[in-house]
């Protein structure tokens, strides 16, 4: 069997008790294969990643042609720097930091500025609140999530301060836990968690006018 066969049969569907095993042997098979630059493996990536990350870019930049271009530089990194990648996080978490990493590069060539710097006033939005978001139970974004169509989810999404609109796809579409959004917005877990809850707190009202307005129409 080829790596390249090898590593996609890692990708197959498994049981729960098995998952934490796969995303282990998934992880350190990527990390062999990229410091290889085995060209079947990185097929094999572009094809489970692509429609993730081209999401996220999008949801990130809120414009189709920045987040086309990044995609392709993402790959690009992904091929010339993948000895960086040990296989101790999931693939998924080093290839949105990534992201996020070219994302603020052009944000910087651009207007100067980063990413945080751009929606980050420094003011109470991101001090520490005395909540807990439970990173395993069901949130209000999954309760309109069964009940709202997607475009009406990302509408809603699209009107939010890019730093509560990206912890939320990160957590509810792209299902990173707390301690990898972290790792991938080089945030304290604390401020992970207050822009998780400001980003829930200021979604709902958006879904909700959405969704009356929609079930007026009827």
């Amino acid at each position: 069997m080829s790596t390249g066969a090898a590593i996609r049969s890692l990708f197959a569907p498994s049981s729960a008790t098995q998952a934490e095993a796969l995303v282990r042997q998934e992880s350190l098979a990527i990390a062999e294969g990229l410091k290889r630059q085995d060209a079947g493996l990185l097929d094999a990536l572009i094809v489970r990643y692509q429609h993730r990350l081209l999401r996220y870019l999008l949801f990130l930049s809120g414009n189709r042609e920045m987040a086309e271009d990044l995609f392709q530089e993402v790959w690009m990194r992904v091929l010339t720097r993948g000895s960086q990648f040990n296989g101790k996080a999931r693939f998924e978490t080093w290839l949105f930091t990534i992201a996020r990493n070219l994302m603020i590069d052009q944000r910087r060539k651009r207007t100067m500025s980063s990413l945080d710097e751009m929606f980050e006033t420094g003011n109470e939005d991101d001090r520490p609140m005395y909540c807990e978001v439970a990173d395993d139970q069901p949130s209000p974004f999954d309760r309109f999530s069964n009940v709202e169509d997607r475009e009406y989810i990302a509408a809603a999404l699209l009107q939010l301060d890019a730093l509560y609109r990206e912890v939320l796809v990160l957590r509810f579409h792209e299902e990173l836990s707390l301690d990898e959004i972290a790792k991938v917005t080089h945030a304290p877990l604390s401020t992970v968690k207050s822009r998780l809850y400001r980003g829930l707190a200021a979604i709902k009202p958006k879904i909700e006018r959405s969704h009356a307005h929609r079930q007026g129409a009827v």
